[in-house]
């Protein structure tokens, strides 16, 4: 039985809805009250047992490589200054697993972004995470999907129940549930980019964590220019399922979509109340406004 060891990031994105601010810095980096939000989905795989991570980054996104490589300069400072717990803080980020970085040269779409991995993930199956979707659940999204490809060997995408009147931002799914699942796992029989809300065929949304079989390279390799002129992965799973099934797993935990600039305040208000160092003060001064007259 072939397990999960690779996870692919892709992080090629212009990132145009955070722009100015991602004119000169990646979305990617963007803080999260203390971290950068691809740190989040990259510390999910680990804590998911994945061994070897590929991201995929683009013109102007070295500070990604950057972020998770050894800072020799700070650590001396730090070192220097006494500051362990910082000292232990930065290493520990460069420390926590193997990166391989690749360039996607044109932005042709997420389906693209992953067929630049083609050589890195080595003809294995394989994790691919959307460092946007930041999901906290008490076992890793990753993970939960990771199991159900160890009892069934085939492609899992994770979803959720979104509003009807939001389909049109999503894939979406038309799918059957299977038998002794809590209504949690479906085989899926379809999928749509972005529908509208008259034609979408469910309200099950394609969230930003995938579990692909090799075959999906194919597919995606066959696969023309779809939405927005690029090649989308909807469509590549579409091709896969011609050849084998595709299940949709409803993943336990929230997500929130920190590649919008709602989901990305909502975030940073809810991560940082829960943060063990800020949040008892920061409560006391969200109580403390008159929000009507701010």
């Amino acid at each position: 039985m072939t397990k999960i060891k690779r996870a692919v990031f892709p992080a090629a994105g212009l990132g145009t809805r955070f722009l100015p601010a991602t004119k000169a810095q990646p979305k990617e980096m963007l803080p999260l009250v203390d971290k950068p939000i691809i740190q989040y989905a990259v510390e999910e795989s680990v804590a998911s047992g994945i061994e070897n991570l590929v991201i995929i980054t683009g013109r102007g996104k070295n500070s990604i490589e950057d972020h998770f490589d050894v800072a020799f300069e700070l650590e001396k400072i730090l070192e220097e200054r006494g500051k362990s717990d910082l000292l232990d803080l930065v290493r520990s980020i460069s420390a926590m697993v193997s990166i391989a970085y690749i360039r996607q040269k044109e932005a042709l779409g997420l389906g693209h972004a992953i067929l630049t991995a083609r050589d890195l993930v080595n003809n294995d199956p394989f994790a691919v995470l959307l460092g946007d979707d930041v999901i906290v659940a008490d076992r890793p999204c990753i993970g939960q999907m990771m199991d159900v490809y160890d009892r069934y060997q085939t492609s899992v995408v994770a979803i959720m129940e979104v509003p009807r009147e939001e389909t049109s931002r999503y894939g979406i799914i038309r799918g059957l549930p299977l038998p002794n699942s809590g209504d949690r796992l479906f085989e899926v029989e379809d999928m749509v980019e972005k529908p509208s809300v008259d034609t979408a065929p469910s309200n099950l949304a394609i969230i930003g964590r995938y579990i692909l079989t090799p075959p999906i390279l194919d597919a995606l390799a066959e696969t023309g220019k779809g939405s927005g002129g690029e090649i989308q992965l909807t469509d590549g799973l579409r091709r896969l399922m011609t050849k084998q099934r595709v299940l949709a797993y409803k993943f336990e935990g929230k997500r929130y979509d920190a590649g919008d600039k709602m989901g990305y305040l909502k975030a940073t208000v809810e991560f940082a109340l829960q943060n063990e160092e800020l949040g008892t003060e920061f409560r006391a001064y969200l109580r403390s406004q008159d929000l009507d007259n701010l």
